[in-house]
């Protein structure tokens, strides 16, 4: 849908209905790009980064006074990209200060996304000091062969030497990356990777899946070996599904046996320290304020995304005045009637367990034909009112989501 000025303006001049809200602020800069990424959008040239935190820091801080910021606090931030740690250490502490103008939850929690290689202990403190309180880095895998395939920076001894270093602070939360599935990866590996993880000493660690997506170094290099009848549309895993079955197995059976807490199908954390807050009320729909080229959220219920083009969003910039941000060129999307229901399901298979009491009993029975077909093939359990995923149900829940809703939309409710 088009949004006029004038709707733009009442956006900002409106009070939130929501609940709980979170912030989001992308960096759409990197150094190099991995062979497994689709996601590369700009070169972390010092100027033009340095050039967009000041106008980023200029359009935070507009909005930071706005009626509907104004009207509602933020249970989260997220700083992510890109790579946001490619920023100087005085562009953070601008960034960190600049989200410290909106009404933050008391115990809010503010991410820094990025990578080890160039996080130096001035960047940590400058991070620090300006309220980021917890930290994601993308290892992806600790094998120094494996990472140079992939093109990633620094060897294992580095990576784990320098995660145990910041996973001795105090009070902020360190999580790790991983990926499994990589060319070279294999089952050895990857149980050492995991071991290596837990080493570490960071708080928190995702284990996530390569999945083969069109537009990546490794999907051009498939593409060239492929015959023109054979063309490839996309990239098959480096291993395939059953190993990658098995690697994820491994990897929550060790994390789980060593007292890790699984919080979603992807991650688990040491102890209390690391939340998880922002991953786990994405998923539930709750709104979140985009800001940034490629950045997005939603907004009074409405699905946005900033269009990536840099030069489209500084020159949006220009048009700003001291009390309203930006109209930034992009998608906006109208109200989903049934986001919160949608919101809802995606929230409970992410957590592994969805409490069929929470829904309307005649949609319960609408779609118990699905369920049940979930269970004869092992990936879930019903329990009474309770649907638990197994293990491979875990594995396979992005596409139990996609299932759920490809069965509403060819038998509707």
């Amino acid at each position: 849908m088009n949004l006029t000025p004038q709707q733009w303006q009442t956006w900002w001049t409106s009070p939130t209905s929501a609940t709980q809200r979170a912030l989001y602020i992308h960096l759409p800069f990197c150094r190099k790009r991995c062979s497994f990424c689709n996601f590369f959008e700009n070169g972390s040239n010092p100027a033009r980064i340095s050039h967009y935190v000041d106008e980023l820091s200029k359009q935070l801080y507009i909005a930071s006074k706005t009626p509907f910021v104004q009207s509602g606090t933020f249970d989260t931030v997220y700083v992510g990209g890109g790579t946001p740690t490619d920023m100087q250490a005085s562009e953070i502490a601008i960034i960190g200060k600049t989200i410290q103008t909106f009404p933050l939850a008391k115990d809010a929690e503010i991410t820094l996304e990025g990578r080890i290689n160039g996080f130096t202990h001035a960047k940590f403190d400058a991070a620090l000091s300006s309220g980021f309180n917890r930290f994601s880095f993308g290892v992806q895998s600790f094998d120094t062969q494996v990472r140079l395939a992939a093109g990633r920076f620094d060897n294992r001894e580095t990576l784990i030497e320098r995660l145990q270093e910041l996973s001795e602070h105090p009070s902020a939360s360190i999580v790790a990356d991983l990926i499994f599935g990589l060319p070279g990866q294999t089952m050895e590996i990857w149980q050492q990777d995991l071991q290596d993880v837990i080493q570490s000493g960071v708080h928190g660690v995702d284990l996530y899946q390569l999945i083969g997506l069109q537009g990546t170094k490794l999907s051009h290099q498939a593409e060239k070996k492929a015959t023109s009848k054979q063309k490839q549309q996309t990239l098959a895993p480096a291993v395939d599904s059953q190993t990658r079955a098995s690697m994820y197995a491994a990897g929550a059976s060790l994390l789980e046996s060593s007292n890790w807490q699984r919080l979603s199908s992807c991650h688990w954390r040491r102890d209390n320290r690391e939340r998880s807050i922002y991953n786990s009320l994405a998923k539930s729909g709750i709104e979140i304020l985009p800001f940034g080229a490629g950045a997005g959220g939603n907004i009074h219920g409405h699905g946005m995304m900033n269009a990536r083009d840099l030069s489209q969003w500084h020159q949006a910039q220009s048009q700003a005045t001291d009390t309203l941000p930006s109209q930034v060129p992009g998608m906006v999307m109208s109200p989903n009637p049934s986001a919160a229901l949608d919101s809802q399901f995606k929230a409970g298979l992410d957590s592994g367990v969805l409490a069929l009491s929470d829904f309307d009993t005649e949609l319960v029975s609408h779609l118990m034909p699905l369920f049940s077909a979930w269970q004869t093939n092992g990936l879930v359990k019903l329990s009474g009112k309770i649907m638990t995923q197994t293990l491979a149900g875990r594995f396979w829940n992005v596409n139990l989501q996609t299932g759920l809703f490809a069965y509403l939309k060819q038998n509707p409710f």
